[in-house]
Protein backbone atom coordinates (compact mmCIF):
# COMPACT_ATOMS: atom_id res chain seq x y z
CA UNK A 1 0.00 0.00 0.00
CA UNK A 2 1.20 3.49 -0.79
CA UNK A 3 1.26 5.59 2.41
CA UNK A 4 1.54 9.37 2.26
CA UNK A 5 1.36 12.30 4.65
CA UNK A 6 -0.67 15.46 4.41
CA UNK A 7 1.25 18.69 5.06
CA UNK A 8 -0.44 18.96 8.47
CA UNK A 9 0.63 15.42 9.42
CA UNK A 10 4.25 16.23 8.54
CA UNK A 11 4.09 19.27 10.82
CA UNK A 12 2.47 17.17 13.56
CA UNK A 13 5.24 14.57 13.30
CA UNK A 14 7.94 17.24 13.53
CA UNK A 15 6.35 18.63 16.72
CA UNK A 16 6.20 15.31 18.59
CA UNK A 17 8.47 14.67 21.55
CA UNK A 18 11.65 12.90 20.52
CA UNK A 19 10.82 9.91 22.74
CA UNK A 20 7.51 9.31 20.93
CA UNK A 21 8.75 9.48 17.33
CA UNK A 22 10.13 5.89 17.18
CA UNK A 23 6.77 4.52 18.35
CA UNK A 24 4.90 6.57 15.74
CA UNK A 25 7.33 5.43 13.02
CA UNK A 26 6.69 1.79 14.03
CA UNK A 27 2.93 2.31 13.61
CA UNK A 28 3.50 3.98 10.23
CA UNK A 29 5.64 1.03 9.09
CA UNK A 30 2.74 -1.31 9.87
CA UNK A 31 0.44 0.73 7.62
CA UNK A 32 2.27 -0.45 4.49
CA UNK A 33 0.47 -3.79 5.03
CA UNK A 34 -2.98 -2.15 4.78
CA UNK A 35 -5.68 -3.55 5.01
CA UNK A 36 -4.10 -6.40 7.05
CA UNK A 37 -3.24 -4.04 9.91
CA UNK A 38 -4.29 -4.85 13.44
CA UNK A 39 -5.47 -1.99 15.60
CA UNK A 40 -6.96 0.21 12.86
CA UNK A 41 -10.34 1.43 14.05
CA UNK A 42 -12.92 3.01 11.74
CA UNK A 43 -14.22 6.33 13.01
CA UNK A 44 -17.89 7.30 13.09
CA UNK A 45 -20.03 10.42 12.91
CA UNK A 46 -18.45 13.36 11.11
CA UNK A 47 -15.23 11.35 10.74
CA UNK A 48 -16.89 8.36 9.05
CA UNK A 49 -14.61 7.02 6.33
CA UNK A 50 -11.52 7.79 8.39
CA UNK A 51 -9.54 5.46 10.64
CA UNK A 52 -7.37 5.81 13.67
CA UNK A 53 -4.35 3.96 14.95
CA UNK A 54 -2.98 4.43 18.41
CA UNK A 55 0.20 3.87 20.32
CA UNK A 56 -0.09 4.67 23.99
CA UNK A 57 -1.55 8.16 24.35
CA UNK A 58 -0.85 9.13 20.72
CA UNK A 59 -3.11 8.79 17.69
CA UNK A 60 -2.80 8.79 13.91
CA UNK A 61 -5.84 9.67 11.83
CA UNK A 62 -5.98 8.13 8.35
CA UNK A 63 -8.14 7.95 5.27
CA UNK A 64 -8.03 5.90 2.09
CA UNK A 65 -8.46 7.61 -1.26
CA UNK A 66 -7.72 6.29 -4.75
CA UNK A 67 -5.61 3.42 -3.42
CA UNK A 68 -3.45 5.70 -1.27
CA UNK A 69 -3.53 5.62 2.53
CA UNK A 70 -3.18 9.20 3.77
CA UNK A 71 -1.99 10.05 7.26
CA UNK A 72 -3.75 13.31 7.96
CA UNK A 73 -3.17 13.97 11.64
CA UNK A 74 -0.81 12.82 14.40
CA UNK A 75 -1.06 13.87 18.03
CA UNK A 76 -1.76 13.28 21.69
CA UNK A 77 -5.18 11.88 22.54
CA UNK A 78 -6.18 14.99 24.54
CA UNK A 79 -8.34 17.00 22.17
CA UNK A 80 -7.31 14.90 19.17
CA UNK A 81 -10.79 14.67 17.65
CA UNK A 82 -11.93 18.22 18.47
CA UNK A 83 -10.65 20.03 15.36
Amino acid sequence: MDVRFTDDAIKDLDRLPRSIKPRIRAVIARLYNWPAVSGAKPLTGPLAGHYRMRTGDYRLQLFLRDGILWIEKIGHRDGFYED
